[in-house]
């Protein structure tokens, strides 16, 4: 007679247990979310790229809304999560999406002369995610310029150097050159920085989780 091992015993009094079933693994709830908003930044980033963009005279980087993109999944999803909302983003317009400014995509835009910014926008968004990681205990008055001051820390630190750097390097201009071309994008990254911290400020005040688990 066949002995099955998974059969329940029975009890001393002669009653037989039911056999409980075993809890089934489950992806955890945190992997989840953080999947779902590292995707829906990197789609935001794309709509604010290809949103009309405008092309001064004599530059050859358009004005987008992009960086804002960028900075705030940075300053919403912290360091890792908002380094890895633009890599995402990246990787899709490099596969060929038209995500990038101006409805372009593909390795094309490894070639042009905007390059050096795109490299930079996961270094800006990691550096203002972590900073705001940093003042999340600062009174609720204090945030929002914090917020700004982690923003502006990232264009300062990363995007702007190499995006000039990269852009004068290919387009042979002198370092006075490029920086002085660069500077034409500073004014702009000042007022979308002003609206990561409003917008991210609202954010946090309707989400504080968003803030504390970073």
């Amino acid at each position: 007679m066949d002995h099955d091992d998974d059969a329940p015993a029975p009890r001393p009094d002669g009653s037989v247990a039911l056999p409980v079933d075993r809890p089934v693994a489950a992806v955890p709830r945190t992997a989840v979310t953080d999947v779902a908003l590292i995707a829906t930044m990197a789609a935001f980033i794309a709509v604010c790229a290809v949103l009309p963009s405008i092309t001064l005279p004599g530059m050859v980087v358009p004005i987008t809304l992009q960086t804002f993109g960028v900075m705030l999944a940075g300053v919403l999803l912290g360091a890792r999560r908002g380094a890895l909302a633009v890599l995402l983003y990246l990787a899709v317009g490099l596969a060929g999406l038209p995500v990038f400014a101006q409805g372009t995509g593909g390795l094309a835009v490894l070639g042009k002369p905007s390059l050096g910014y795109l490299l930079a926008f996961p270094l800006a968004a990691a550096l203002a995610g972590f900073l705001v990681s940093r003042a999340r205990r600062l009174p609720a008055r204090a945030l929002p310029p914090a917020i700004f001051g982690a923003a502006m820390a990232g264009s300062l630190v990363f995007t702007h150097p190499i995006g000039i750097a990269v852009m004068g390097a290919r387009l042979g201009m002198s370092a006075q050159e490029a920086i002085t071309t660069g500077a034409v994008f500073l004014p702009g990254d000042v007022i979308k920085n002003v609206l990561v911290a409003v917008v991210a400020a609202a954010v946090f005040r309707a989400f504080p989780d968003m803030l504390e688990r970073r």
